[in-house]
C-alpha cells in the first residue's frame, strides 16, 4: 500500500509599505486659485496713530476729559470719580462705576497707575478691579484683578492680572509704582440657554504691558471672595471699575476704549 504524504500549505504574508495600506485620498488641487478666498472682504479699520490709541471703530470710554460714558454702579447716578490732568482717580467714597452701555464680546484697552508713594502690603496696596461683565451694583461679575504686584507678595490668584480667586497670570509683568500699566483684554462672554443653564463658559485673553498673561482662560463662573465661583445667567452687561475699600492711596485710569466684537 502506498502511503499518502500530507503537505501543509502555509500562506505567505508580505508586509506592505505604509503608503500602500492607507485608503486612497481625493486628488489634491493643482491650481493655486482653488484655495483662494475672495469673500467676504474684511472691513477696513483704521488703527490708532500711536500705540494704545483707539482705532477708528472703537467706543471711547474715557479720553481724559469727562465721565459721560460712566455711571455709579449702585444707583445709576452720574459717576463722581475725580477727573484731573487727563486722568480719572478712584473716589472710594462714591463706590464702583460702570459703563452706561452694555457689551457682550469685546476688545478692551485700559491704562492704570498705582501712586508712586503707595503704602501697604498684600491686597491692601493699590487694590482695584476690572469687571469684564458687571452683573450687580457691588462686586458681582467677572473680575480681573488690579493691584500693585511690584515686590508685593500675595496669593497668586489675587495678584495683578489674575482672574480673581480663579487663575493666576502666566507672568508678573508689573511695572514699578508711578509708571503706567496697560491691560489689553479679549472678552468672550458666557452663553446661556433660555432656561438659564450654561451653554458655553466665559473666556478671557489678557496682555499686561504687552505680555500675554491669560491665554484664552476659561472662567469657572462669577467672582466670589469666599467659596467656589458659579454661573448665574445674565444678558449683556456693563464694564465696571472697582473702588476697593482698602486704605491705600487710590489708583488712576486713562485712555480707556472698547471694540464690540459681536
Amino acid at each position: 500500500m502506498k502511503r499518502r504524504i500530507a503537505i501543509a500549505f502555509v500562506p505567505l504574508v508580505f508586509a506592505l509599505p505604509t503608503w500602500a495600506q492607507t485608503a486612497p485620498t481625493a486628488a489634491q488641487p493643482t491650481d493655486p486659485k482653488a484655495t483662494e478666498q475672495w469673500e467676504p472682504v474684511p472691513k477696513v479699520v483704521m488703527p490708532g496713530k500711536q500705540d494704545g490709541a483707539p482705532p477708528a471703530d472703537a467706543v471711547v470710554l474715557f479720553d481724559g476729559r469727562g465721565l459721560d460714558q460712566w455711571e455709579a454702579s449702585k444707583d445709576h447716578s452720574p459717576a463722581r470719580w475725580k477727573v484731573h490732568d487727563g486722568v480719572v482717580t478712584v473716589d472710594k467714597a462714591t463706590g464702583n462705576i460702570q459703563t452706561k452701555r452694555r457689551f457682550k464680546n469685546y476688545q478692551l484697552h485700559l491704562e492704570w497707575q498705582v501712586p508712586k508713594d503707595i503704602t501697604g502690603e498684600g491686597q491692601a496696596r493699590g487694590n482695584s478691579g476690572l469687571f469684564a461683565a458687571s452683573t450687580g451694583p457691588a462686586d458681582e461679575g467677572y473680575e480681573i484683578q488690579i493691584l500693585d504686584s511690584w515686590n508685593n507678595k500675595t496669593y497668586v490668584n489675587g495678584q495683578a492680572a489674575s482672574v480673581y480667586k480663579q487663575t493666576p497670570p502666566l507672568a508678573n509683568a508689573m511695572r514699578p509704582p508711578g509708571e503706567w500699566q496697560t491691560y489689553d483684554v479679549i472678552w468672550t462672554a458666557p452663553v446661556f440657554a433660555a432656561d438659564g443653564t450654561l451653554k458655553s463658559p466665559a473666556y478671557v485673553t489678557l496682555f499686561h504691558n504687552g505680555v500675554l498673561v491669560q491665554n484664552h482662560t476659561e472662567l469657572a463662573g462669577e467672582t466670589v471672595y469666599i467659596g467656589k465661583p458659579k454661573y448665574v445667567a445674565y444678558a449683556d452687561a456693563p464694564i465696571k471699575l472697582q473702588a476697593h475699600g482698602d486704605h491705600s492711596k487710590p489708583i488712576s485710569f486713562r485712555n480707556i476704549w472698547v471694540r464690540p466684537l459681536d
